[in-house]
C-alpha cells in the first residue's frame, strides 16, 4: 500500500469483534512508521491478530500533550504515524484532540481511515431519529454535576447520546429519568458487536427497573440514547408551570412556590426558576407604572 509521507493517519479500530477491522486499517497500520496507541498493551492483541509489527507509542489523555511536540516532528521529518484509540474512532472520547489540531496548525496531511464507532453503531440501530442528533459523550460522575447538565439538554428536541461506565448506569439513569421524566423513550446499547450484544428500547423507567432487575446489564461498555423532547409537550408543560406559579406566588415566597410548582406539576426546578423570576419582574414593572394611590 502506498503511504503519504509525513500524514497523520486517523485509524479506526473495532469496537468489539475483530471481523470489523477495515482491510485499508489493517494496511495502514502495517505500512506506517509509527502506530500512537491510547494503551499499547490494549491494542497489542488487534496488531498481533492481523501480524502487523509496526512500532507502537503510547498516546493518552495524561501523556498527549507531552508527546505531540514529538510525534509532529517525526512526522515533520517525513515519517507516517497511525493514531488509534482503545476501540472505535479517534477522538470520540478518546485521546488525540491535541495531536489532530497541531498537525493541522503544522499543514500536515491528515488522513482518516473510518471504521467503527459505537456512537454511530448504536445510534443506527436505535429506533430513535436519526435526522439531528447530539453526541454529549460521559456525563459528569458526580450527581449534582449530571443533573444540572441534563437541565440544560431537558427541551432539546434532538436525540441526545451518552456513553456510560457501568458502574455508573444505574445512577445516570436514574437522574435522566428525574429530569427528563420517566416516560421520556430511551435505548441502552451494551457491549455492541462482542457476544453480549444487548439493545433495549423502553421508556426510561422501564430501562431503569430493568438494569437494577438484572446486575449483568450493568456491566460493560454502555451507550444511552434519549429521544429528544416533544415541542407539543414542551409547550403545554411550560403553560401548566407558568399558570401554577402565577397562583401560588400569589400567595406565597419565590422559592417555596417553585418548589410546590416543580411538586405539582413535574417540571424542571431551574426553568421554573427562572420563570418565576419574569413573573415577579413583571408584577414589580406593573406596580411601579400604576403609581401611588
Amino acid at each position: 500500500m502506498s503511504i503519504t509521507k509525513g500524514a497523520l493517519y486517523v485509524v479506526a479500530t473495532p469496537i468489539g469483534n475483530l471481523a470489523d477491522m477495515t482491510t485499508r486499517g489493517t494496511e495502514v497500520l502495517a505500512a506506517v512508521d509509527l502506530i500512537a496507541a491510547e494503551d499499547t498493551r490494549h491494542s497489542a492483541p488487534l496488531l498481533r491478530h492481523f501480524s502487523i509489527n509496526t512500532p507502537c507509542q503510547a498516546l493518552h489523555e495524561h501523556n498527549e500533550k507531552a508527546i505531540c511536540a514529538r510525534i509532529i516532528a517525526r512526522l515533520q521529518s517525513g515519517e507516517s504515524v497511525a493514531l488509534i484509540s482503545d476501540a472505535g474512532t479517534p477522538l470520540v472520547s478518546d485521546p488525540g484532540y491535541h495531536l489532530v489540531s497541531a498537525a493541522h496548525e503544522c499543514s500536515l496531511p491528515i488522513i482518516p481511515i473510518p471504521g467503527a464507532c459505537a456512537l454511530i453503531t448504536a445510534l443506527s440501530a436505535s429506533g430513535l431519529p436519526t435526522n439531528r442528533f447530539s453526541y454529549e459523550g460521559f456525563l459528569p460522575a458526580k450527581s449534582s454535576a449530571r443533573k444540572r447538565h441534563l437541565e440544560t439538554l431537558a427541551d432539546d428536541p434532538r436525540t441526545l447520546v451518552f456513553y456510560e461506565a457501568p458502574h455508573r448506569i444505574k445512577a445516570s439513569l436514574a437522574d435522566m429519568q428525574e429530569v427528563f421524566g420517566g416516560g421520556r423513550v430511551a435505548v441502552l446499547g451494551r457491549e455492541l458487536t462482542k457476544r453480549f450484544e444487548t439493545i433495549r428500547r423502553d421508556s426510561l423507567a422501564e430501562l431503569l427497573s430493568w438494569v437494577e432487575a438484572d446486575p449483568n446489564q450493568q456491566k460493560g461498555e454502555i451507550v444511552v440514547l434519549v429521544h429528544g423532547a416533544a415541542k407539543e409537550a414542551q409547550s403545554t408543560e411550560t403553560a401548566e408551570g407558568e399558570r401554577v406559579l402565577r397562583l401560588l406566588l400569589a400567595e406565597l415566597p419565590l422559592k417555596q412556590a417553585v418548589s410546590l410548582t416543580t411538586t405539582i406539576t413535574g417540571g424542571k426546578r431551574n426553568a421554573l426558576y427562572r420563570s418565576a423570576m419574569v413573573i415577579n419582574n413583571e408584577d414589580s414593572a406593573c406596580t411601579d407604572q400604576a403609581g401611588p394611590d
